[in-house]
């Protein structure tokens, strides 16, 4: 797939097409894990330039891993901060590459970290990201209301060398060439309540249940939910290139969006495939 094949894929038939040539194409390949829906999600690696071809989606919904020592299967999460950011503008050149250019990018990051000495994560990624050519539209704050996993204090109750830790994180906006948004079906299933709520950038809800999900670091659906009904339209293509237990998928299946998910670890493509069927409708 090239430029010129995938460019033209902008109405929502061409949508429906392209994602039925994705499908054939991964199937014959053998690199499709499970096809259900409207949804695809390919055992495969971010990190892999040639997965997919130029400008293929609409919008891309993800968490990458925030490199705090999270033990993943298939995943060092415990990079040097150098190394960490390596990692991220190695996928980020890909996700920019594989982006229509009225494509939008949600990038749930942490605002910073302080677990292997204090880094500004969300300030130093968000530079990052318009240095590859992502142009910066706003931040949402997400209150998760959690401070219960808290454990670093700094100096307890002195002003030696205390820790300040806002329980929150960020959902970046990005876009690729152009933020008004022309192409696609030009159907948004929103509503006014909605829209007025979402566009005020300070969200509050809880995060996900680890426990819950088997995943070790899951997002509750309401992120991709919320993000997938303001910034794009019915039968745009999302992506998510670390589909981990496949909740943007789900949330793309239950808005009536095509979607595309990589996750790099088979036993996590297992679990995201049983919670796809569990959460959506029947077999495409």
């Amino acid at each position: 797939m090239n430029n010129e094949k995938t460019e033209v894929f902008d109405s929502e038939n061409q949508n429906k097409q392209y994602f039925e040539l994705m499908v054939n194409k991964y199937q014959s390949e053998g690199s499709i894990f499970v096809t259900h829906n409207k949804s695809i999600l390919i055992n495969g690696d971010v990190l892999n330039n040639n997965i997919f071809g130029n400008e293929i989606f609409d919008l891309i919904i993800t968490s990458p891993p925030y490199n705090v020592d999270i033990q993943y299967n298939s995943h060092n999460d415990d990079l040097t901060y150098d190394d960490y950011l390596s990692f991220t503008k190695q996928w980020l050149t890909n996700c920019f590459r594989w982006t229509k250019k009225q494509g939008r990018f949600c990038l749930n990051i942490p605002l910073d970290k302080n677990k292997g000495g204090q880094k500004s994560v969300g300030a130093d990624i968000t530079v990052l990201a318009q240095k590859i050519g992502w142009k910066y539209h706003s931040t949402i704050i997400w209150n998760e209301g959690n401070i219960s996993r808290r454990t670093a204090w700094g100096s307890w109750m002195s002003a030696t060398a205390p820790y300040v830790i806002a329980p929150v994180e960020l959902i970046v906006v990005f876009y690729k060439d152009e933020w008004k948004k022309t192409k696609g079906s030009k159907i948004s299933d929103i509503t006014k309540q909605e829209f007025m709520d979402w566009t005020n950038g300070l969200w509050t809800f809880n995060g996900e249940s680890k426990k819950k999900i088997g995943h070790p670091a899951p997002f509750p659906i309401e992120l991709p939910y919320r993000c997938i009904k303001l910034f794009s339209f019915v039968d745009d293509i999302i992506f998510d290139p670390f589909a981990g237990s496949g909740t943007t998928l789900i949330a793309a299946n239950n808005t009536n969006r095509y979607s595309i998910g990589l996750e790099i670890d088979p036993h996590y493509c297992e679990l995201a495939k049983q919670r796809i069927i569990n959460e959506t409708g029947l077999l495409f």
